[in-house]
């Protein structure tokens, strides 16, 4: 039996993300599962030059932290409070896909629903792929979404349909 108890979203908050986010809420109400959402935060250089270049990176950091969080809580949200149990979470490290994995092992998430650029063949190979390494180091399934995707996402898709064995 296919249990899924933790959806994570990781977000950057683009189009893909979004898309993906469509995909989490609906695949954690069918299952009811909890949606952790994740934004990981740059973490900006220190520069040795002295300690105003520390107290102005530290309070840039903050910043850049706060606005992730004030984005993830209008996400996770709902006007009505009709959506699924979800937790939003901002990590702040230089690698994203390693965050991400860590994050799903240190939380026992079940499933990882990420956006993906869909970027040609020269574009991935200059600049690689957030979604193809967890793909490749996460110990859970990972769904990648594209944008625009595909019409997956209606009301009656995930509705369990019940068949009938017919003998052999």
């Amino acid at each position: 039996m296919l249990t899924i108890k933790q959806i994570l979203v990781p977000t950057d908050f683009g189009e893909p993300a979004d898309a993906a986010m469509t995909y989490g809420r609906e695949l954690a109400g069918r299952f009811g599962a909890r949606l952790h959402v994740l934004h990981v935060a740059d973490d900006i250089a220190i520069t040795p030059f002295g300690s105003e270049s520390y107290t102005t990176a530290a309070n840039l950091q903050q910043e850049l932290e706060e606005v992730a969080r004030v984005r993830l809580n209008e996400l996770v949200i709902d006007n009505d409070r009709s959506g699924p149990l979800s937790r939003a979470v901002v990590i702040t490290s230089s690698t994203p896909a390693l965050a991400i994995v860590d994050y799903a092992k240190d939380n026992a998430i079940d499933l990882i629903v990420m956006g993906t650029h869909g970027r040609g063949a020269i574009a991935h190979l200059l600049l690689g792929s957030v979604a193809e390494r967890v793909c490749r180091l996460a110990s859970c399934p990972v769904l990648t979404v594209r944008h625009p995707e595909r019409e997956f996402v209606r009301p009656d898709t995930l509705v369990p349909v019940a068949r009938e064995e017919t003998p052999v």
